[in-house]
């Protein structure tokens, strides 16, 4: 038999507090039993089920330390960085330029800073796919933007992360670059730093990176549109398949996708696998 909601609450009503806590343990003992009943007949439910919530797609468990295998956040992936670029491999990205430790050797390929002497001496690691493109229509972005991001989003900390898409730059070109998209559009356009051969229009907002390093760039670009299913424009797809098929993959390449495989437990397909490009260039 149902009792009406209304009998029952007049009957708490009048009960003392004490009465109320001896009534809540029952229909607390009352329904642990029917849940029991329910998943000895049914075989549906479990308690990890129950306790448990689903994982988000694109989800990694995170590491730390220099030596785990895994993805790690930003923070944790700058760390290890060092260690794969080292002998040949340490070389900025946009210019070409040696550096030891933090402190960019200006003189090594010609660089003359634009505007921020500073910032230009510092070595920075950037995202070949900005954050900004990553997350900025996450739920995580709307609501606090890219720190919120790192701190709250587990498929932004590992996208973040991503040892992929993450090379060593001279500071300047890296804050000048910011966020956007990389385009080209001269074939010896004036230079802004020095001899350094990439340069940032400012007023179209776009970037222009060097012939040396656009494969490179193109094979990034798909692995981190395709691995964190972002979307690509008809016009970026283009460019980054002219680029991906004019500038071969070289040992540079080669050697980084292995010690980034090694450490992350998986490289970029893209340079491994040189005939995956086709899904992307048809």
């Amino acid at each position: 038999m149902r009792i009406p909601l209304i009998v029952i609450t007049l009957l708490l009503s009048a009960c003392s507090d004490r009465d109320v806590q001896k009534l809540e343990s029952i229909a607390l003992n009352e329904g642990s039993k029917l849940l029991a009943k329910l998943e000895k007949q049914s075989g549906t439910f479990s308690e990890e089920d129950i306790a448990k919530p689903q994982s988000n797609t694109g989800e990694k468990e995170l590491v730390s330390g220099k030596s785990v295998v895994g993805h790690r956040n930003f923070a944790n992936a700058k760390k290890v960085l060092p260690h794969i670029f080292t002998g040949p491999l340490q070389k900025d990205i946009y210019c070409g330029c040696d550096y030891s430790g933090k402190d960019i050797d200006l003189a090594s390929c010609g660089y003359v800073p634009r505007k921020n002497a500073n910032r230009a001496s510092r070595l920075e690691w950037e995202h070949i796919v900005p954050a900004w493109t990553i997350g900025h229509q996450r739920q995580c972005w709307q609501e606090g933007g890219r720190k919120n991001c790192s701190e709250n989003d587990a498929v932004f900390q590992v996208a973040e992360g991503d040892l992929v898409n993450l090379v060593p730059a001279i500071g300047e070109v890296n804050g000048d670059r910011s966020n956007f998209p990389y385009s080209a559009w001269e074939r010896n356009p004036t230079p802004i730093y020095g001899e350094c051969k990439t340069v940032v229009d400012f007023k179209l907002k776009r970037a222009q990176p060097r012939e040396e390093v656009r494969g490179r760039i193109a094979r990034v670009f798909f692995y981190m549109h395709e691995r964190y299913d972002l979307s690509i424009s008809k016009q970026d797809r283009q460019l980054m398949c002219a680029w991906a098929k004019t500038y071969p993959i070289d040992e540079w390449e080669t050697e980084r996708d292995q010690r980034i495989a090694a450490l992350q437990g998986e490289g970029n397909k893209y340079v491994s696998t040189p005939a995956a490009l086709s899904s992307q260039c048809s």
